[in-house]
């Protein structure tokens, strides 16, 4: 008999509670790599993309995105956990369609469990039922009034998001949204076109990096991104500052294209 049956627990009731704890220490450390960004410089496309990767981790979604708003009020694709769900990001704002809009302009989580040609967004479910998505949360990125934009969870499978994890989810973005906007207070004018602007541009030159990697190395572009990613964290440099670096020409691409892509993150 195992020390398990003789405490009258079953394997299937410790894993869970294996799991349990390992979720409380992987959100504990979640957040504070997030608050670290609020004593010092940060790089926002680095907090934004590692939202999505922590988001996928510690929920049940397969993948996520990030919509931030411009200084006009127009939602730009900032990040995504996978290439595909950055161009179903894309194709809410071009058809002008979907949670994440919904989402932003109300200030209120937006979810619907099961995608139908019914759907109140037609487009954009055939669309996310194409990309093998048929359920999909979106959460607000929001600093008391001001909404900042949306984080999109997407689900494999026509599941409902518990509400427990939507909690998580909106603290996730939450604190994200505190460390886009710390100095809001004093600099908001100046946050909203200097912080998120610069977010903005820096999507633009990652993208040129990533399609540079892409092409040397022969690989697809969530691949790239990963191995800007790992050099990065290696060189203990911001994902913006290596890929202007690699445009520029002052980083050589062989050094970025001989990283490996690390395994996939596996949930809890």
């Amino acid at each position: 008999m195992t020390d398990n049956q003789e405490k009258g627990c079953s394997p299937v009731a410790n894993d869970a509670e294996q799991r349990a704890l390992k979720r409380q220490a992987l959100t504990a450390t979640t957040f504070v790599e997030i608050v670290d960004t609020l004593v010092d410089d940060f790089d926002v496309i680095e907090v934004l993309t590692g939202l999505t990767s922590r988001s996928v981790e510690l929920l049940e979604a397969s993948a996520a995105g990030i919509l931030l708003a411009d200084p006009e009020g127009h939602l730009r694709v900032i990040g995504a956990s996978t290439e595909e769900v950055g161009l179903l990001e894309l194709f809410q704002i071009q058809n002008d369609e979907g949670p994440c809009l919904d989402c932003f302009h109300t200030g209120a989580v937006v979810a619907d469990d099961n995608l139908s040609a019914s759907s109140q967004w037609p487009k954009f479910a055939a669309e996310s039922l194409r990309a093998g998505f048929p359920s999909v949360c979106a959460v607000p990125l929001r600093l008391k009034d001001l909404i900042l934009g949306c984080l999109n969870l997407f689900m494999m499978e026509p599941i409902a998001l518990s509400e427990s994890e939507i909690s998580l989810a909106q603290a996730l973005a939450d604190v994200a949204s505190i460390a886009i906007v710390q100095d809001l207070a004093t600099r908001e004018a100046a946050i909203r076109e200097g912080h998120l602007q610069h977010a903005l541009n820096s999507r633009i030159v990652i993208e040129q990096a990533k399609g540079m990697i892409a092409e040397r190395a022969r690989v697809d572009m969530d691949d790239a991104f990963a191995r800007l990613r790992v050099f990065a964290r290696s060189s203990n440099r911001g994902l913006t500052d290596v890929a202007e670096g690699l445009v520029a020409g002052t980083i050589n691409i062989d050094s970025i294209t001989q990283m490996r892509r690390p395994p996939p993150a596996r949930r809890l």
